[in-house]
């Protein structure tokens, strides 16, 4: 059976996150039902990275074995075909080895948070941004955001219902920056915890908007608890731009 590599962009607000659940539709049950309407195939695909409800996606990767060796234009272009009247769309597909894995291959995943910092809320853009009408520091957000770079416990922003073993975690890269009224915030890691990235986020802001300061982020990072955290982001900012392999 070929593997088959897929990159894949999607708008989450029609969705219930990545994942297959019984209380809506996800992005996956999408994909997989057009899968079976271009192979005949009833088919459970592997994602990289398991995103949230109206969290986005302009780099998701995934993994799935079609018992036919077709072209991958062909694979590619069949899907969209049957997600055309979905906010869904395979990007690429490429053949790979039998060995990868969209999740357990991935070496580093890649986030960026979006935020309009205007007081009037946004048109164009709605549902894809966080809507902030109080002016922010950018600066004061990218500045203390340092402080979490690293191999730290992120147990502060760590969601109530977060699996994983452990709440150590490695950020590789935060980065604030401002364009025009757009602030975005740029995060990479091997892994995350559930919500971290939103979690982070909304704490920053809080800095930003001047209502902690550098101390109070530090000191609320550090204490290790939940508790502690000052707001989660919405999920609309959110996107998982890319993963990468070995």
């Amino acid at each position: 059976m070929p593997r088959y590599k897929l990159t894949i962009e999607y708008h989450g607000g029609d969705y219930c996150g990545w994942q297959r659940q019984e209380n809506g539709r996800s992005v996956q049950q999408a994909i997989e039902e057009a899968l079976f309407k271009f192979s005949g195939q009833t088919l459970v695909i592997q994602g990289a990275g398991r995103t949230d409800a109206g969290v986005h996606a302009s780099g998701q990767v995934a993994h799935v074995d079609l018992a036919k060796a077709w072209r991958t234009d062909q694979v590619r272009d069949a899907c969209n075909a049957y997600l055309r009247h979905h906010r869904v769309a395979i990007i690429s597909v490429e053949v790979v080895d039998e060995t990868f894995e969209a999740r357990f291959s991935a070496i580093k995943r890649h986030y960026v948070y979006r935020i309009l910092n205007r007081r009037a809320p946004s048109v164009l853009e709605r549902g894809l941004v966080w809507h902030v009408a109080r002016r922010l520091d950018a600066g004061a957000m990218h500045e203390a955001a340092q402080v979490m770079l690293g191999r730290h416990d992120f147990s502060t922003f760590r969601d109530a219902e977060c699996q994983a073993n452990s709440p150590i975690r490695t950020l590789d890269a935060i980065d604030v920056s401002r364009n025009g009224d757009i602030i975005e915030v740029r995060v990479s890691a091997l892994s995350f915890l559930h919500r971290q990235v939103r979690s982070m986020v909304g704490s920053l802001e809080h800095v930003a908007s001047g209502k902690w300061s550098q101390a109070d982020f530090i000191s609320a990072f550090e204490s290790r608890q939940r508790s502690r955290c000052g707001q989660v982001a919405p999920s609309d900012g959110l996107y998982l731009t890319r993963v990468d392999y070995p």
